[in-house]
């Protein structure tokens, strides 16, 4: 969630979610040293044109980082296979030469303002052509609203809270985030209301609707409804909204819709014969879709209850498929019995940014900071207005297929949650450790205790320092990382080198981090070389090398993004021998989200309950990490 692509694995949104190395923060703590734009829209944007562009790092200092990365994953004669065809490719006068010069003058550009971005979108995103759930979307599981346990309450205060934050963005009045007192890229806020992914081949597009637009879309068994949010130029009151959800329950009534939402959820492919094949059965469809897709967002009223974590973020993860509507950006999902959680689509936006404006609802409504208006409602509100699709034989077979491959993929996918309440942030810093550093360390060391190896792991780490930036892959193996697992595991080694193993471990993730974040990681400009590539070139060895292939066969595929008020969140693996997890670090406690295939096999090897034995292990990880760093913490208090 990135949630990532390479030419050899799905998308990770992974999240793009961003590590905490860039937390970012909405006020900026000393002035920004990025100029004010005095002709920008609004406060928002006051700082956009002024980013700075995404670098082109140095070919050499690239492929020297992507040799150190790869070294824990090979053998010494892949390695060494490796290292020529990286000699041959920065050779004086070769084709990376050739390559790093094409890519310069790209990113040197006037008309280009992010290099990636074009590339990024269409190979990442809207060119691929698996579902958008499980593989693409992601989730954020909310703490339960101990003031609202019906759903229309808790939709309607959900909804009063989002359109707060909207106005904020139609009026550019949201304040810039900032990392250490340098602004962050805004302009993926734009992609956040009134608009949805359409598709298309061989590429999906996002069509942007006006902002002017007053309109949700609320889903109840399977059913689509409209909602005007303004009536007589005044916004519906959250009493108004609870008034209009309450009537969408009662005339859903018991009796489920045919699903429409469910053609969203299949191969890009398909779903593009399956929108023109609805659109062509009666004019009227198209424009019920434009109704839909230029909502400013959608609501999911479930008849479900789901109780555990686990139950509650598959249902948020992915529901039954049919009460959904996956192509757009934002959709809220609200349970009978109060329960809630959003669900994002992750094409345009990364999941920081998403993350803000589900703080923004979850913190605003837990303060009673929202201006929920008048307790009154107006006797002349309009009646929700049903959708009602035309369908024929043949849409009724597509969405028969749809359901039928949903439910498929689906039944192969396992989820699970580890609530870890030992201890969390507060102890970590105790220990002089990285929050972010230490869950990676954490993950690692499960890994290995499971499969007695290391292997690639990805770690989203945010760009958005830079102009239309998005994310860069964060490499957690090191040789250090690889030591420190090999260590733990060996009753022989003594504790205090044990910890030295595990402070270096730290340290170099710590470092690539702080490399990634500021455009010096390894994967993106590989990425722009490959892509700089003519059509009648041939690849150079760099990329038919079996390990440009491996080390980014993301094996583990991770992100965190810390909140109180979320309860868990969460994305698909990347690949199906490998797994997803999604971490937080709390005050007092850590918790991770794990995702992978029902019939996980790792190298020939099978794992019937692979997803649960590695919540096993991780929690077995986090508590030898606990005994290790108090024996750090034992030491020093006696001194």
């Amino acid at each position: 969630m990135s949630f990532l692509r390479t030419a050899n694995t799905k998308v990770s949104p992974r999240f793009s979610m961003a590590a905490s190395a860039m937390r970012r923060r909405t006020l900026a703590s000393i002035a920004p040293k990025t100029p004010v734009d005095p002709k920008a829209a609004g406060p928002m944007l006051r700082y956009q044109k002024n980013l700075p562009k995404l670098p082109v790092p140095a070919l050499s200092a690239t492929l020297q980082k992507y040799l150190q990365s790869v070294r824990p994953l090979l053998n010494d004669a892949e390695f060494k296979k490796t290292e020529e065809a990286v000699k041959n490719f920065e050779a004086p006068g070769g084709l990376g030469q050739e390559l790093q010069k094409r890519l310069l003058a790209r990113a040197n550009d006037p008309k280009v303002i992010n290099w990636m971005e074009d590339w990024w979108l269409d190979q990442a995103y809207m060119g691929y052509r698996d579902p958008v759930v499980v593989y693409v979307s992601y989730f954020f599981l909310y703490k339960d609203d101990k003031l609202r346990k019906l759903p229309a309450q808790r939709a309607a205060a959900l909804t009063t809270a989002a359109l707060e934050f909207k106005h904020q963005i139609a009026q550019k009045t949201l304040e810039p985030e900032y990392v250490k007192g340098e602004p962050l890229c805004m302009d993926s806020f734009k992609y956040m209301f009134n608009n949805c992914r359409i598709p298309k081949k061989p590429s999906d597009y996002e069509e942007i609707f006006d902002l002017s637009l007053n309109h949700i879309v609320v889903l109840r068994k399977n059913k689509f409804y409209v909602v005007d949010t303004v009536h007589n130029g005044q916004q519906l009151s959250t009493a108004e909204l609870e008034l209009q959800f309450q009537k969408i329950i009662d005339q859903a009534g018991s009796s489920k819709g045919v699903p429409i939402g469910v053609l969203t959820s299949d191969n890009r492919d398909k779903w593009t014969e399956y929108r023109e094949n609805l659109i062509k059965s009666s004019p009227e469809n198209r424009q019920l879709l434009e109704k839909i897709e230029s909502s400013d967002f959608v609501v999911c009223l479930d008849d479900s209850k789901p109780i555990t974590r686990d139950e509650s973020s598959r249902a948020c993860w992915h529901g039954d498929g049919r009460n959904r509507f996956f192509d757009k950006p934002l959709q809220f999902i609200v349970f009978e019995n109060g329960k809630a959680g959003f669900m994002g689509e992750h094409s345009c936006m990364d999941g920081m940014v998403t993350c803000r404006l589900n703080e923004y609802i979850c913190d605003g409504l837990a303060k009673n900071k929202i201006a929920h208006g008048s307790s009154e409602i107006r006797s002349n509100l309009p009646q929700p207005q049903e959708l009602q699709f035309n369908v024929n034989d043949q849409t009724l077979k597509d969405i028969a297929s749809a359901e039928s491959n949903f439910d498929r993929l689906i039944g192969k996918h396992e989820l699970t949650v580890l609530n870890y309440q030992a201890y969390g942030k507060d102890l970590i810093k105790k220990y002089k450790c990285s929050p972010d550093g230490y869950a990676q360390m954490v993950i690692q060391l499960a890994y290995y205790k499971m499969f007695g190896t290391s292997r690639p792991t990805y770690e989203s780490a945010q760009t958005r320092k830079y102009q239309r930036g998005r994310t860069e892959t964060a490499r957690t193996v090191t040789v250090d990382s690889v030591a420190f697992v090999k260590a733990m595991e060996d009753p022989h080694v003594p504790t205090t080198e044990k910890i030295a193993a595990f402070r270096k471990a730290m340290k170099a993730q710590g470092a690539y981090m702080t490399g990634a974040v500021n455009g010096h990681g390894v994967d993106r400009h590989l990425f722009g070389l490959k892509n700089s590539l003519k059509e009648n070139e041939e690849k150079p060895d760099i990329f038919t090398d079996p390990a440009y292939a491996y080390s980014s066969h993301w094996y583990l595929s991770t992100s965190q993004l810390s909140s109180e008020h979320f309860d868990g969140y969460g994305w698909g693996q990347v690949v199906n021998d490998g797994f997803g997890v999604a971490y937080m670090v709390k005050k007092h406690g850590l918790q991770f989200n794990v995702a992978s295939v029902k019939d996980l096999e790792v190298h020939g090897t099978k794992y019937v309950n692979g997803t649960f034995q590695f919540k096993q292990c991780l929690e077995d990880a986090a508590n030898d990490l606990k005994e290790l760093m108090d024996t750090e913490l034992a030491a020093e208090a006696k001194l």
